[in-house]
């Protein structure tokens, strides 16, 4: 299967599939598994998977697996130089004090990904004692030299977006993107005002975990919890409450042909005019993600999906 949908990074020339992949599984150990139950043939597969699907986003960081995970996207790039748009990011270890961090961090980015410029270069966090304004100054040097094509910023909120976005404009460079954590169990984004800003300020909103770490799948319950690596990022859920959302996901689905609970809730991401990341270890999870292409949910729909994700909370 083949999708043409597709969209602009913000305000700049470069054109993506309304979907990407995440690559944060690919080569991480401490929170995904890497290395027990899938490796490197699954995750190639995923990556094949994928660039057949027409979802051509590739988004990976500096940290993931500690440096893996660009290395293997690049062993795929290679086996395979099929016109992915690859994404990477900065991490403003609190030891960087040096503004001229970013650049190095950039150059040893493009060495393991054994490209002379990625498509989008991201500030993962925007972590003290460095302040953003610094490092968005370094990112117009990355763009002037050559050495990434596009800007954007992660998990950044309202204002500290908005600034960057001024001090970029200032010198004749759009912000991107920002990527932030955003599914129908994670709405902060909308209920923060973030969602609205990007919007309206032509700043992409890539969704990452889009699917709650699995649980939007309907793969895990109360009987099968998630593992414990990722359980902590939600302890907030219950996993009983959780059944209904699956099962309103469920009824949604198949009021589109049969789309299966993490297809809609990807849809739902779309909806929202963000544009999710979703993980894949293996061929088939990437074509059960690219599922999510191609058709819209209802307003309607959405609006009962938040719904009854407002009650999945733990009491």
């Amino acid at each position: 299967m083949s999708t043409t949908e597709r969209r602009k990074l913000g305000a700049t020339d470069i054109e993506v599939s309304s979907l990407g992949v995440g690559a944060w599984a690919w080569g991480d150990s401490l929170t995904w598994g890497y290395g027990r139950g899938y490796g490197r043939s699954d995750v190639e597969a995923a990556y094949r998977a994928s660039r057949e699907s027409g979802i051509d986003l590739i988004d990976t960081a500096e940290i993931y697996g500690l440096g893996r995970s660009e290395r293997l996207l690049s062993e795929f790039l290679r086996a395979s130089p099929s016109g992915a748009v690859v994404a990477t990011k900065f991490f403003p270890y609190p030891w960087r004090l040096s503004r001229s961090a970013l650049l190095r961090a950039l150059r040893r980015s493009l060495k393991r990904l054994g490209l002379p410029r990625v498509d989008l270069y991201q500030i993962h966090f925007p972590l003290p004692p460095i302040a953003p304004r610094t490092w968005a100054e370094e990112l117009v040097r990355a763009v002037e030299l050559g050495l990434t094509r596009a800007v954007g910023v992660s998990n950044y909120d309202r204002r500290q977006m908005e600034e960057t976005h001024r001090l970029l404009a200032a010198h004749g460079v759009p912000l991107a993107t920002n990527q932030v954590e955003f599914s129908l169990l994670e709405r902060g984004p909308e209920r923060t005002g973030l969602l609205e800003s990007c919007l309206a300020s032509d700043v992409t909103v890539i969704a990452y975990s889009p699917l709650a770490m699995g649980l939007l799948t309907g793969k895990y319950t109360p009987n099968h919890p998630l593992p414990m690596a990722r359980r902590r990022a939600f302890p907030w859920v219950d996993l009983k409450r959780l059944r209904n959302l699956i099962q309103a996901l469920q009824e949604v689905g198949q009021n589109h042909g049969g789309k299966t609970p993490g297809q809609v809730a990807l849809n739902w991401v779309i909806s929202k005019g963000a544009l999710p990341i979703p993980g894949a270890k293996n061929a088939a999870q990437a074509h059960e993600n690219a599922g999510a292409l191609g058709w819209r949910i209802t307003e309607d729909e959405a609006r009962h999906l938040e719904q009854v994700a407002d009650r999945v909370s733990a009491p």
